[in-house]
C-alpha cells in the first residue's frame, strides 16, 4: 500500500474517534442538527472504502499498518478484502444514517451530545475489529464493542431495566471475549501466525495440530456470546432497552454479526471438519427456531424484530457451518440482505414509538395516512424480510434453499428448520409492517403524523437500496458478494442467482415458506396466545438463569468475604504477618539457602552509637506505657536508618526517611487521638506471646534474607547501566532522580495517577451532602 493511501486509511480508523470527542461539544452548539455535521464522519469512510470496491473484485487484498510492540511482533495492521470491505461499508454506510436518525430521535434530549459520542466510538470500534489482520487488534477492537455497547444500552442509566440490560450484555459477551483470547492464543502458539492473513496462508496447519478443538470451543465461545446463540440468546432481547438507533445499529446490522464475522473470517482454516460441520449447524438451527418462536410471543415491535434478530443470527452460523461454496453463498446474502432490512425496521419501530407514542402492535392501527413515507419503507423492508422478489432477501432466501438441497437425513432437517424459520421471520415481517398502518384507527397516546426527515430518510434509503441491489443483482455480486463469499470460502466464488425465479426446487420451498407464513399471519393472535402458554408451562429460561447465577456469585462472594474480611484488623494483621514469614522462610529452609553466619563488622564508635540509639527505642516501643508514647517510640528506628543512610553517602535517601518517619509519627498520633481506644495494650499474655512470635519469626526471616543477598556476588550491570547512561540520556546527574522520573517514568505517572484519583475520590466523598427531606428535623441536617 502507497504511504498516502496508507496513512488514508489509518485516518479512516481513527476518525469516527475523533468525530466522538467533539460531538458534545458540536450538539451544544448545533442541537439536534448536529447530526448532519457529525454524519460526515461516517460518510467520508464510505467513500474511502468504496475506493477499494474494483481492487477487492478483482480478487486483490490491501494490507498495511504500523509497528506497535515489535519485541512481541504485533503490529497495528489491517487487512482489506472482499468480506472486511463489506462490513466496513455495512458499519459505515448504515452508520451515517444512524446519526442522522439519532439526530432526530433524541431531539431536545440533554444528554445526545453524550449519545453521539457513544454510538460514534462504537462504529470505530466495530470497523476496527473488521479491519484488524494482528489478533491483538483484533481482540482490542474486540472488547471495545463490548464496553461501547455497555455504554450505549445503559445510555437511560437511571432506569434499573437499562443497568440490568447494559451489564448482562457486558458480563456475557465480555467472558466471551476472554474466551476468544485464549483461542487466538492457542491459534498463534499452534500455527505461530499472530496475524489473520498469515493465518489464511498456513492452509490446513490449524486443522491438523493437536490443539485444534481446544481452538474451535474457545472461538466459539466468542464468538456464540457476541452473535447470541442458543443458549447465549438471552442478552441481546432484553439489550432492547436501549434507545432504538441503538438497536437498529448495535444489534441488528453490526455488533452481533461480528461473531458471525469472526466464523466467516476463520472458515478457511477451521471449516471442513466433522466438528464444525456439526456444533455450527446444530446451534444455529435451534437459535433460528428458539428466536423466531419467541418472537411470536411478543407485542412490542422492538421486541419482535429482536427475537428475529437472534433466529437470523443462528440461520447465518447454520449456513456457515455447513461450509459448501452455495451455503457461504446463501449466507453472504442473507447476511447483506438481513443489515438493510433490519436495520430499516427497526428505524420504523422507533419512527411509530416516536411519533404515535407506543410499541404495543396491539394498540395501534390505521396509521397508514397519517405516516405514508413510514408505511412504505416498512413495506418495502418486510417484501425483503419476508423473501419475496424483488428484494435482496428473495436473492438470499432462494440460495439458502438451494445450499441445504432437501434430499433427507441431515440436510432435509434443516431445510425443515429453515422453512420454518423463514416462515416465522416472514410473519413478525408483517406483522411489523402491515398491522400499525392497516385497519381502523386506533387511538394512540400521541396524535401520529409523519416524523421529520432526520427520522424517515434512514429507514426508507435502507428499503430502497435493497430493491435497487436486487434488481441490478449482477452489479451487486460483482463488487460486494462474490468477494465476500470468495473470502469466507478461501476459493474464488460465482454467484448467478437474481431477481427471476426459476422453476426449481428451491422455488417450490420458498412457495411453501410463504405460503405458512401467510396461514401464521392470519392466525397470529391465536399463535401468540399458545406460545405465551406454552413459555408460561416452561417457567426457567436462560434470562432467568442468568439472574440465579449472578445472585449465587453474590451469596458466594459474601460467604467468602465473611471468612476472609471478618471486619477484625488483628485478624488481618496476624494472617498478613503469618504469610509473609511463610513466605520468607520457605524457601531458604526448602532450598537449604541458609546464610553464613558473618563476623561482627568493624564500625566506628558513632555507628555502634546509632545502633544502640535503635536498640533503646525498639525497647521503648515494647515497654512503653500507652499507645501515644509507642508510636512516638516507633520513629526512633526510622531516624536511625536515616543516619545510617546519611553516614553510608545517601543524603537524599537519609532526608526522604527523615521526612517519612516525621509524617508517620504525626499523622498516627493524630489518628490515634481521634479513636477511642484502650490507652495501653489490653490483650492477654497468650495473644502478645502469639504475636511476638509471628514478629520474631517474620523479623528474623528478613534479617536473614538479606544476609544471603549479601553473601551473593553483586551483579553491578544495572548500577553500571544506570550510571553511564543517566547523564548521557537523560540528561540527569542525580542517578536516582533519573530513575524515578525518566527510566522508570511511566511507573511514576502510574503511582502519581493513583494519588490523584484517591485525592478525587475522598474529594467527592466530602462533598455529597444528604439532601433535607420535609420529614427531617432542622437539627437533624
Amino acid at each position: 500500500m502507497a504511504d498516502g493511501s496508507q496513512s488514508v486509511t489509518f485516518l479512516a480508523l481513527i476518525l469516527p474517534f475523533l468525530a466522538a470527542a467533539i460531538a458534545p461539544a458540536l450538539t451544544r452548539v448545533f442541537k439536534h442538527n448536529a447530526a448532519w455535521v457529525l454524519a460526515l464522519a461516517p460518510l467520508f469512510l464510505v467513500v474511502h472504502f468504496f475506493g477499494y470496491l474494483g481492487d477487492v473484485a478483482d480478487g486483490r487484498t490491501v494490507t498495511g499498518g504500523y509497528s506497535w510492540i515489535p519485541s512481541l511482533g504485533v503490529d497495528f495492521a489491517w487487512f482489506i478484502d472482499g468480506l472486511s470491505l463489506t462490513f466496513a461499508l455495512l458499519i459505515s454506510g448504515i452508520g451515517t444514517l444512524i446519526v442522522l436518525y439519532a439526530g432526530g430521535y433524541l431531539k431536545g434530549h440533554e444528554q445526545q451530545g453524550r449519545f453521539f459520542s457513544f454510538i460514534l466510538m462504537f462504529m470505530g470500534a466495530m470497523q476496527g475489529l473488521v479491519l484488524s489482520d494482528s489478533f491483538m487488534m483484533l481482540f482490542v477492537f474486540w472488547e471495545l464493542t463490548s464496553i461501547t455497547s455497555f455504554l450505549l444500552i445503559g445510555f437511560d442509566h437511571a432506569r434499573e431495566a437499562s443497568r440490568r440490560a447494559a451489564i448482562q450484555a457486558l458480563v456475557v459477551t465480555g467472558l466471551g471475549g476472554l474466551s476468544l483470547l485464549a483461542g487466538l492464543l492457542v491459534i498463534w502458539a499452534a500455527t505461530g501466525q499472530g496475524t489473520l492473513s498469515g493465518l489464511l496462508a498456513t492452509g490446513d496447519a490449524l486443522r491438523a495440530a493437536p490443539f485444534y478443538l481446544l481452538a474451535l470451543v474457545l472461538v466459539l465461545g466468542g464468538a456464540f456470546t457476541k452473535s447470541a446463540q442458543f443458549p447465549f440468546h438471552f442478552w441481546l432481547p432484553n439489550a432492547m432497552e436501549a434507545p432504538t438507533p441503538v438497536s437498529a445499529y448495535l444489534h441488528s446490522a453490526t455488533m452481533v454479526k461480528a461473531g458471525v464475522y469472526l466464523l466467516m473470517r476463520l472458515n478457511p482454516v477451521l471449516g471442513e471438519t466433522v466438528w464444525w460441520e456439526t456444533i455450527l449447524p446444530v446451534f444455529g438451527g435451534t437459535t433460528l427456531i428458539v428466536g423466531t418462536l419467541l418472537a411470536i410471543r411478543q407485542t412490542d415491535l422492538k421486541l419482535m424484530l429482536a427475537y428475529t434478530t437472534v433466529a437470523s443470527l443462528g440461520l447465518l452460523v447454520m449456513l456457515t457451518g455447513f461450509g459448501s461454496e452455495i451455503a457461504i453463498e446463501a449466507a453472504v446474502l442473507y447476511l447483506v440482505a438481513h443489515s438493510m432490512f433490519k436495520g430499516a425496521l427497526f428505524m420504523v419501530a422507533g419512527l411509530i414509538d416516536h411519533e404515535a407514542g407506543t410499541r404495543d402492535v396491539r394498540r395501534l392501527g390505521g396509521l397508514r395516512s397519517a405516516m405514508p413515507i413510514t408505511f412504505a419503507a416498512a413495506l418495502l423492508a418486510a417484501l425483503s424480510m419476508g423473501g419475496l422478489p424483488p428484494f435482496f432477501g428473495f436473492l438470499a432466501k432462494e440460495e439458502i434453499y438451494a445450499a441445504l438441497n432437501f434430499s433427507g437425513g441431515w440436510n432435509g432437517v434443516f431445510t425443515v428448520v429453515a422453512i420454518v424459520g423463514n416462515a416465522l421471520m416472514l410473519v413478525i415481517g408483517f406483522a411489523v409492517a402491515l398491522k400499525p398502518f392497516l385497519g381502523a384507527a386506533v387511538e394512540t397516546p400521541k396524535h401520529a403524523h409523519e416524523g421529520p426527515v432526520l427520522l424517515w430518510l434512514g429507514p426508507l434509503t435502507l428499503a430502497v437500496v435493497g430493491l435497487v441491489a436486487a434488481v441490478f443483482s449482477g452489479v451487486s455480486h460483482h463488487y460486494v458478494s462474490e468477494p465476500m463469499a470468495a473470502a469466507v470460502a478461501g476459493a474464488p466464488v460465482e454467484i448467478y442467482i437474481s431477481v427471476v425465479p426459476h422453476a426449481s426446487l428451491a422455488l417450490l420451498l420458498s412457495l411453501v415458506t410463504i405460503a405458512l407464513g401467510i396461514a401464521i399471519y392470519l392466525l397470529l393472535d391465536r399463535a401468540r396466545d399458545a406460545m405465551a402458554g406454552v413459555l408460561a408451562a416452561i417457567g426457567w429460561g436462560p434470562d432467568r438463569g442468568f439472574d440465579q447465577v449472578i445472585r449465587g456469585l453474590i451469596r458466594l462472594a459474601d460467604a467468602v468475604t465473611g471468612v476472609i474480611q471478618n471486619g477484625r484488623l488483628e485478624v488481618y494483621m496476624v494472617v498478613t504477618f503469618v504469610m509473609i514469614a511463610i513466605a520468607v522462610w520457605t524457601p531458604m529452609l526448602v532450598f537449604d539457602e541458609l546464610p553464613s553466619m558473618p563476623s561482627v563488622p568493624d564500625l566506628t564508635f558513632y555507628e555502634w552509637t546509632v545502633f544502640a540509639i535503635a536498640i533503646i527505642g525498639l525497647g521503648a516501643v515494647v515497654y512503653a506505657a500507652d499507645r501515644l508514647t509507642a508510636i512516638v517510640s516507633l520513629g526512633i528506628q526510622g531516624f536511625a536508618v536515616a543516619l545510617l543512610f546519611l553516614l553510608l553517602g545517601a543524603p537524599d535517601l537519609s532526608f526522604t526517611q527523615f521526612m517519612v518517619e516525621t509524617l508517620s509519627v504525626v499523622i498516627l498520633a493524630l489518628v490515634m487521638t481521634r479513636l477511642r481506644l484502650h490507652p495501653s495494650d489490653h490483650r492477654p499474655t497468650p495473644e502478645k506471646l502469639l504475636d511476638m512470635t509471628i514478629a520474631g519469626a517474620c523479623g528474623l526471616g528478613f534479617a536473614l534474607l538479606l544476609l544471603k543477598v549479601t553473601q551473593i556476588p553483586f551483579d553491578a550491570t544495572l548500577s553500571e547501566f544506570f550510571s553511564t547512561y543517566s547523564y548521557v540520556i537523560a540528561h540527569g546527574r542525580n542517578i536516582v532522580n533519573v530513575i524515578i522520573v525518566d527510566f522508570r517514568g511511566l511507573d511514576t505517572l502510574g503511582e502519581i495517577a493513583v494519588v490523584m484519583i484517591t485525592g478525587l475520590a475522598i474529594l467527592a466523598l466530602i462533598r455529597i451532602r444528604v439532601p433535607r427531606t420535609s420529614k427531617q428535623p432542622e437539627a437533624a441536617s
